[in-house]
């Protein structure tokens, strides 16, 4: 095949694909077995999509007269899909390191909210910064996600919960989305609390008569395209009804259903979001049997976040019951100043220790489910002609070490790459050895 192509990656030792016949998502019995491809190479053509994936010997064969912008030899290395982080945080100001330290001597999550820290702190100091502040600091949060892997992230909104700052946030990841070589489904979250002066039902009404009209007319103006809509369905902050209610009216503009549930007490969220058609629900700690099931029949996935389990000291999600039960699972670093983990290859190795995921469950988690978590899956996710050239090259012979080398992933990774396009290159590479 002639004709000038973006990259080709040659001779890698293994070829993770994750998918190789198009799946939109795993169940259980998939991702036994991931589609994994030895000495294989692939390319990426000039719209940064993949045109061919196969044994070095056919690739080499069937583009031998064709020129290639950039060749990165992959011998002895593994080459992955980009990381899909499918529940993230990323924009706000302040600091809650104070927090950490509440929490290590016993102070619960709601004990902080409700004595006027955790969201209610971060509420303050993101509606005092401005939006170049925000927009860099948020900037400098992608680069270090990208750094460890992820080539698509959830971000969402959620530390204004009034129309002028949640509308400041939705801004500064719309100039992402416009001016950053990462993938990003962005996310309304103004139900993310309630605010301070105002009932939940108060609350939900001001979000459905004035946040969401407002989100349609910027998104019919062309200014900003909203993906998801979210709510923090918990006692004390969203109840079931006005959940409802702000997932519907959400639903009506065209936005996703992904939100989050049952984490701290059962609230029959995964029920309701079964009902609603969500996309995806997140957290699910205190999810319930009947809850599990419904998800599973719903198709809807399970964005589970070993992150905030682990830092929270709650109980794991049962992820592998919902395996079991035939239920999409996800995974996210739930990015927050409550859980600040920027490294899903982190996430994926709490996943197999703290909820007893198989590795290869883990990756198809973090990847092809994670971007179906994302209504993404047709896009992104996995190794295969048609999809979007994002990738991760490390220096091992074996995908494992991605999971395994908890922490390593900075020595690991020597290539990110988004629309075949090199983004990040570790200044390593090729000097220090993974093992």
């Amino acid at each position: 095949m002639a004709g000038e192509q973006r990259l080709l990656l040659e001779n890698a030792r293994q070829l993770v694909l994750v998918c190789g016949r198009g799946e939109k998502y795993l169940l259980q019995a998939g991702m036994a077995s991931l589609a994994v491809l030895q000495n294989a190479s692939l390319v990426v053509g000039q719209d940064g999509y993949i045109k061919a994936v196969g044994p070095t010997d056919v690739i080499r064969n069937q583009f031998s007269g064709a020129t290639f912008e950039r060749k990165i030899d992959c011998t002895g290395k593994c080459v992955l899909p980009g990381l899909v982080d499918a529940h993230t945080h990323p924009v706000w100001a302040g600091d809650r390191v104070h927090e950490f330290a509440m929490k290590l001597a016993g102070a619960s999550y709601m004990e902080i909210h409700q004595a006027g820290g955790g969201i209610h702190f971060t509420v303050e100091h993101t509606r005092k910064a401005t939006e170049e502040e925000l927009f860099s600091t948020f900037k400098h949060r992608l680069e270090r996600m990208r750094r460890a892997g992820s080539t698509l992230v959830e971000c969402k909104s959620g530390y204004g919960l009034n129309l002028e700052t949640e509308l400041k946030m939705l801004r500064v990841i719309e100039r992402a989305k416009q001016s950053m070589d990462i993938g990003i489904s962005s996310t309304y979250c103004g139900a993310h609390s309630v605010p301070k002066g105002k009932t939940a039902t108060e609350a939900a009404d001001d979000i459905i008569n004035n946040h969401l009209p407002k989100l349609k007319e910027l998104k019919l103006s062309g200014e900003m395209h909203v993906n998801n809509i979210d709510v923090f369905c918990e006692k004390g902050v969203f109840d079931l009804d006005s959940t409802r209610r702000i997932l519907q009216a959400g639903k009506d503009i065209g936005l996703q259903i992904n939100f989050h549930g049952d984490e701290l007490h059962p609230m029959k969220s995964a029920e309701l979001g079964a009902e609603l058609g969500a996309q995806a629900i997140s957290h699910l700690e205190e999810v319930s049997d009947e809850g599990i099931a419904a998800i599973a029949r719903a198709k809807c996935a399970a964005v589970l976040l070993p992150t905030t389990a682990y830092m929270l000291r709650l109980k794991q999600p049962q992820a592998r019951k919902m395996l079991n039960e035939g239920v999409i699972v996800a995974l996210g670093s739930d990015f927050n100043p409550n859980a600040y983990c920027f490294s899903m290859p982190m996430v994926m190795h709490l996943a197999c220790v703290n909820m007893k995921m198989s590795m290869n469950e883990a990756l198809a988690a973090a990847t092809i489910n994670a971007a179906y978590a994302l209504g993404k899956s047709d896009t992104h996710g996995s190794i295969e002609i048609g999809k979007q050239g994002d990738l991760v090259i490390i220096n091992s012979s074996r995908w494992e070490h991605l999971i395994y080398q908890f922490g390593g992933h900075q020595t690991l990774i020597d290539y990110v790459i988004v629309k075949g396009e090199v983004v990040y290159k570790n200044e390593r590479c090729g000097i220090t050895s993974s093992y």
